[in-house]
């Protein structure tokens, strides 16, 4: 369930061959590199706002948000299924953010994009020290 200033990803997209259209998915793996059968880009991850299509965008990740909220997100550590990425920067020639991946995994059609789940409790600092 989506909380109020949460993000929903509507669509997800990758472009194999470049110039050619790109495929829309309902899932993806994203691995250390970006969405697996995504061509390498400048950057492994490209999150763009509700105002962007894969028709006007060669964007991996299309949420329902703003591009001001989207462009709020560079610095931060966002979780997208059971991914976390890195928001790094706006891109110079294009909407959206880019990101790098902190950690691979599964990203669906419908997923939030929030903050990154908190450690388990065992595994904090003040617990480890405890040990």
């Amino acid at each position: 369930m989506k909380e109020k200033g949460q993000m929903e990803i509507r669509q997800l997209a990758i472009y194999p061959v470049k110039g050619e259209p790109g495929r829309l998915l309902e899932e993806a793996q994203v691995e250390p590199e970006g969405f697996a059968g995504d061509r390498r880009k400048k950057q492994p991850v490209h999150l763009v706002g509700s105002d962007e299509t894969p028709e006007t965008t060669r964007a991996n990740v299309f949420v329902d948000a703003s591009p001001a909220d989207v462009a709020a997100l560079v610095g931060s550590r966002v979780r997208l299924g059971s991914a976390t990425l890195l928001v790094t920067q706006q891109p110079s020639g294009c909407a959206g953010v880019y990101a790098e991946v902190a950690d691979p995994g599964t990203v669906r059609v419908g997923d939030t994009v929030g903050p990154p789940s908190a450690p388990e409790a065992a595994d904090t600092p003040e617990a480890l020290e405890r040990d």
